[in-house]
């Protein structure tokens, strides 16, 4: 059977040799993991890959090929009851829905507080407690306006507040592209300069001269060319990103290929006071956004990816964030990114025909300073014509 995973493995372009899986069988007959699925699991990631870049590509070729057969590994192993466990999917009518009441943001959390004192078991389908499927603005899988989601998975995307560790993937860079026309209108940014010792062969220049001086060869060198074009991307991943994460791949590997001097961050919904490189490791590896500021020169272009979609809490409020407490809402760190870096712009992967719907869209666009453009050919055509003024 695992001889297929290995194969598996190499069809996902995951370099794995025969020592490693040698050395995952010899685990295996040692005992040295329970039979359950989710050891298997770690055990041939430690063994088997040997770069952190790659684990989403392994995680991707190990569900695939092992899909369905969890049971056979956890046949005796106790699954303990989860405290919010979605038993129903309740569907309410819009006059329902009208009626629901918004709390507001400093009284959602507030009573958010109070609920954890009095609350000593779990419920469902109720309009008070942190429970599943309700109108209660607590808990998961219900529906409400507005509200603070406490485990599960999102189903409207209106939470306030997600009261949980999330974890998110890298975007690939080395994602083929569907079309190449991306490249192009990236290509629009690039600026070329002669700087530099004469390091190269000016062809042009030699044949010319070498003509006048009566076929006697006369050759003529010119500076490097280099390009000299500067990007900084920070880019939205997880929550409502995931929709967009085949387009937002296509763009990142093409901006990767394009532009020689660029750098990348992550964030999530909106930019707040650290920034991170690598999803996997965003709680241990963190880079102050101040550092950022600081780091790269005022020439340099700076690109925001993200859908823009999200609380309006999140951009105008201190401690809006949906994963912890700000101090600083994130309207005043976008502010200041387009202060330190004069050419800016957004790029959103949302049709550009639903912007009127997102009020936290017209609020960002109205930071960018109309500066936000869609990921399509027109609008990145359109992005990388304002980056270039």
């Amino acid at each position: 059977m695992l001889i297929e995973f290995f194969f598996t493995l190499k069809d996902a372009k995951i370099p794995v040799s025969i020592k490693e899986y040698l050395i995952l069988l010899e685990a295996l007959q040692k005992g040295v993991i329970s039979p359950s699925l989710d050891d298997f699991y770690y055990l041939a990631r430690t063994t088997l890959v040997k770069d952190e870049t790659l684990y989403d590509k392994f995680d991707q070729a190990f569900g695939l090929y092992f899909k369905g057969v969890d049971t056979v590994f956890d046949v005796q192993s106790q699954i303990p009851l989860e405290w919010l466990v979605q038993r129903m999917k309740r569907e309410l009518t819009p006059e329902d829905i009208a009626r629901l009441e918004k709390f507001g943001y400093d009284k959602l959390m507030d009573r958010l507080r109070e609920l954890l004192e009095e609350q000593k078991e779990r419920h469902e389908c109720g309009d008070k407690w942190i429970g599943t499927g309700g109108t209660s603005p607590f808990g998961h899988g219900g529906t409400n306006p507005e509200g603070i989601r406490i485990g599960g998975e999102s189903r409207h995307r209106s939470a306030v507040k997600v009261w949980e560790a999330r974890s998110f993937k890298d975007y690939d860079s080395e994602r083929e592209l569907g079309t190449r026309n991306i490249k192009v209108a990236l290509r629009r940014l690039r600026r070329f300069a002669r700087e530099g010792s004469q390091e190269e062969l000016a062809l042009d220049d030699t044949i010319r001269a070498t003509a006048n001086n009566a076929g006697y060869l006369d050759i003529k060198m010119q500076p490097e060319r280099r390009n000299n074009v500067k990007v900084l991307m920070l880019l939205d991943v997880g929550g409502s990103m995931d929709d967009h994460i085949a387009r937002t791949e296509e763009l990142f590997s093409a901006a990767s290929s394009e532009f020689k001097n660029m750098e990348f961050f992550y964030f999530h919904n909106c930019v707040y006071d650290y920034l991170w490189k690598s999803n996997r490791r965003r709680h241990a590896e963190r880079f102050l956004t101040w550092d950022v500021l600081r780091k790269y020169t005022p020439d340099t272009k700076l690109i925001f990816v993200g859908d823009a979609t999200m609380s309006p809490y999140e951009v105008l409020q201190p401690w809006g964030s949906v994963e912890y407490n700000n101090e600083e809402p994130g309207a005043e760190w976008l502010q200041r990114f387009t202060q330190a870096f004069p050419k800016f712009i957004w790029l959103n992967p949302e049709p550009e025909g639903l912007w009127q719907y997102r009020q936290s869209i017209a609020i960002i666009n109205k930071i960018m300073q109309g500066k936000m453009f869609p990921i399509t050919l027109d609008g990145l055509d359109r992005g990388m014509r304002m980056l270039s003024k």
